[in-house]
């Protein structure tokens, strides 16, 4: 680590280490990506962009941008991750192609499938799946995370866009950054929510009680989310939810924010399945074993072509089946 000690100290907690730097007079001016990537040893610029993005780097407290420019006595507070795993390892894991041409792959991923190897876990990721299946993949986010332009929670399901090539990689990159990209999900949340439509427009960030967690957080990253009512229940309701920007449990986060959470969730519930009085539905949550949470509809520019594209997977069956067993209970 390559690291000054008149302006910079280093803390740890569990398996995270802290860089905290306050900025010399010769350093101001200069963007925060590329202080960091002059201070920090091992890392790329772009894998430490990343950092910046998921909100583990503050200045003066509060999250930036890679492009920040710095000022003197600008104290930067910086969360490494632990680094993948070194090994990878294409493995045999059977994978649903939703799309495929010479360019990208639209995968609809099951839940329980971690996307890409990162601290303790070193194999059984989409990732490994996709370096099996596909001989030519894009390298841009790094030797773990072939082809990945964007991720997914473990046990949220649905539609991803895989890239090819390096070019298709960067401009698919583009169309996240600028929002062009259409993200669509189903979740059902507990309560019943008033409103037929409406938007979260709040920061996230890391919680700062709890830093496994994210939370809307004043000074966090913009996150933006619409959600409209598709069924209503008597203590549940069914939303669709579009996301116009891609914060680590963004939609996860606002929902909860707003006092209705991801029925299966037992991050962000706050204890609400706990409270599930019907045993019938009791039991359907047991066997449900995951967040009722799924990407269904990914629409984009090829980005060779210009064509627009978008497509749709259907709910899991084991959602189905939640649902099913719900209106059993709990009629429309």
């Amino acid at each position: 680590m390559k690291v000054n000690e008149t302006n910079a100290h280093i803390g740890s907690s569990s398996d995270i280490e802290t860089l905290i730097f306050q900025v010399n007079e010769s350093d101001a001016d200069g963007r925060l990506d590329a202080y960091l990537a002059a201070h920090v040893d091992g890392w790329s610029r772009a894998r430490l962009q990343r950092l910046i993005d998921d909100g583990d780097v503050l200045v003066n407290g509060k999250t930036a941008k890679a492009s920040l420019k710095l000022k003197p006595n600008d104290q930067i507070e910086a969360e490494l991750t632990p680094s993948p795993a070194v090994s990878f390892a294409p493995e045999n894991i059977p994978l649903e192609i939703i799309f495929e041409d010479n360019d990208l792959i639209v995968v609809n991923k099951p839940a329980g499938l971690v996307v890409h190897p990162a601290a303790g876990i070193n194999s059984g990721t989409l990732a490994n799946a996709l370096a099996y299946h596909f001989t030519q993949l894009s390298s841009q986010a790094g030797p773990v995370r072939p082809g990945l332009v964007h991720r997914l929670d473990k046990d949220t399901s649905g539609l991803l866009v895989v890239a090819k090539n390096e070019d298709v990689h960067e401009k698919l990159a583009e169309q996240f950054r600028s929002r062009e990209v259409f993200k669509s999900y189903v979740a059902l949340v507990h309560g019943v929510v008033k409103e037929n439509s409406g938007s979260v427009d709040q920061p996230i960030a890391r919680d700062p009680r709890n830093r496994t967690r994210r939370a809307v957080v004043r000074g966090g990253r913009p996150a933006l989310s619409l959600y409209r009512v598709r069924r209503s229940y008597q203590r549940f309701t069914l939303l669709n939810v579009e996301i116009k920007t891609g914060r680590t449990h963004q939609i996860r986060v606002h929902l909860a924010w707003l006092k209705h959470p991801i029925v299966g969730d037992g991050v962000y519930d706050g204890g609400r399945d706990k409270t599930i009085q019907d045993p019938k539905v009791r039991a359907a949550l047991r066997k449900l074993g995951r967040q009722f949470l799924h990407a269904e509809q990914l629409g984009f520019r090829h980005p060779r072509t210009d064509e627009p594209l978008r497509f749709r997977a259907s709910l899991p069956p084991v959602l189905e089946n939640f649902l099913s067993e719900l209106e059993t209970v709990e009629p429309a």
